[in-house]
């Protein structure tokens, strides 16, 4: 009998692992392709991710839980979900994992205890896709691009149908627009495939045509003739940002609702998670805002704490990565210090988000200000709350507190929590959640009701996320939902 030393069996447990995890990558793949269901673990995107990627984040579940949940649980869940035959849903495999271990279901009885749980998702659902045109093509809508792309799988909920930009289009515009979808400085390349087709003025993506549509009016465009009806606009240009001028967009034929990437004025600012209830979509308001990524990552946290700790005033200082509206070297500027090197300054400047939080979260109102720090970083943000409560509290309570929102109820694709105590801005670039609280640096004073909070996001790539949940929930493309 031959012998195997520790390190060879690491070796064989961890090929084991690898082994597994191309069976589940297979059925991820097969379930979102062919049947619109997307598998998640803790909220975080499985499909297309690498082997190696899909492991990591099973080990990593550990900071959620006590025992990391493996591949080996998530892929016998995956199994059973193949069975089914749901309709499109989006299932975290992650959370029924652990709701196995603590009902400590067997093999046997998983299918039963999987079909009563998921037995909504054949109930009450809209499956009729929604074409989509996003009006402008800066940093928000080349990721709104790739994402629209990248979730269209068996192309039962978003699809993008058009770009509309004020270029003239032709071959060396194009060339530049598929360049800048393609590669980009802070998410790294586009995975998918990426060519222009100048007879047609559009760009192929995945093999879909994308035509690229050149305007200087929103009223001015013809949509039906390109075959789209119906359409949702996702503005984000921020060239239009009240009531009149957006309702420019459904003076255009084939456009029937708007969306707006930025604050708007005299819209409902909805934060995906937050307020969306507010929203009737059998009433005649057709215009929406997605707020500012600053407020779509601090309203889910205050909600927490508001619901469980009651907020009696407080002060939102947010460090920004510098956006595109500053100069990279000094010049004239209409605002104040923005003129500065973006590159080599901290800025201070103002921010809306204590007042917009009102819009979202009535409670709020008056009890908040707000100021912000633009900082020589390109992406990645950080949101220091600072907070009097009604309620007594320690900073165990308060992690926990906030832990438990990440795990059920709301707001669990919306926050995040981190104990990493290594924690950069640099690694939350490209997280889909809202907002990263980061645990090791919350502070609670010694009279339990002064509080602060470090609230982490990615104001490019988490931003955009929300828009996706907004967009699908107000175009009515509904799918079950398992968290």
């Amino acid at each position: 009998m031959i012998q195997t030393t520790p390190f060879e069996q690491e070796i064989s447990n961890y090929k084991t692992k690898q082994n597994a995890t191309v069976k589940l990558i297979k059925i991820l793949s097969d379930l979102w392709f062919n049947d619109a269901i997307e598998l998640v673990l803790f909220r975080n995107q499985l499909v297309d991710r690498r082997v190696s990627a899909i492991l990591n984040l099973h080990q990593n579940s550990k900071s959620l839980t006590q025992r990391a949940v493996t591949v080996f649980e998530t892929l016998e869940i995956a199994q059973v979900i193949q069975q089914l035959e749901l309709l499109p849903s989006r299932i975290d495999i992650g959370t029924l994992a652990l709701e196995v271990r603590q009902e400590q279901i067997n093999s046997e009885a998983l299918y039963s205890f999987l079909a009563e749980k998921l037995s909504l998702a054949n109930q009450h659902q809209s499956f009729e896709p929604r074409d989509v045109v996003l009006y402008g093509f800066g940093r928000i809508g080349r990721l709104l691009a790739r994402e629209l792309v990248n979730k269209v799988g068996a192309g039962m909920q978003l699809r993008l149908r058009a770009i509309v930009t004020r270029d003239d289009i032709n071959q060396k515009t194009l060339a530049k627009r598929a360049s800048l979808l393609r590669n980009d400085s802070i998410h790294g390349d586009f995975e998918g495939l990426v060519d222009i087709d100048l007879e047609k003025a559009a760009l192929v993506l995945n093999g879909i045509t994308i035509p690229i549509i050149s305007a200087k009016n929103p009223e001015d465009i013809d949509y039906t003739q390109y075959g789209i009806k119906n359409a949702l606009i996702i503005d984000n240009t921020g060239a239009f940002r009240d009531q009149e001028e957006l309702s420019r967009h459904l003076k255009a034929k084939g456009a029937t609702q708007v969306l707006l990437t930025a604050p708007g004025k005299g819209v409902p600012n909805i934060v995906y998670g937050v307020n969306q209830n507010e929203i009737d979509n059998n009433k005649s308001t057709s215009i929406y805002s997605a707020a500012s990524c600053t407020t779509n990552a601090i309203s889910p946290v205050l909600a927490i704490i508001q619901d469980n700790l009651k907020i009696k005033k407080g002060h939102i200082e947010t460090i920004h990565a510098y956006t595109n509206d500053q100069n990279l070297v000094d010049n004239m500027h209409k605002k104040s210090r923005r003129g500065r090197a973006a590159g080599l300054n901290m800025v201070i400047t103002e921010t809306g988000a204590g007042t917009a939080v009102a819009k979202v979260l009535p409670l709020l109102e008056g009890k908040l200000t707000s100021n912000a720090i633009r900082v020589p970083v390109p992406n990645g943000s950080l949101a220091i709350l600072q907070l009097e409560v009604e309620k007594e509290t320690n900073t165990e309570h308060l992690n926990d507190i906030l832990k438990k929102a990440t795990l059920n109820g709301a707001l669990v694709e919306q926050i995040k929590f981190s104990t990493d105590i290594e924690l950069v801005s640099s690694d939350i670039i490209s997280s889909s959640a809202a907002a990263i609280v980061d645990a090791p640096a919350t502070i609670v004073a010694s009279d339990g009701t002064s509080i602060i909070l470090y609230v982490w996001y990615d104001n490019e790539y988490g931003y955009t996320h929300q828009v996706m949940r907004l967009a699908r929930h107000i175009a009515g493309v509904r799918r079950f939902t398992y968290y």
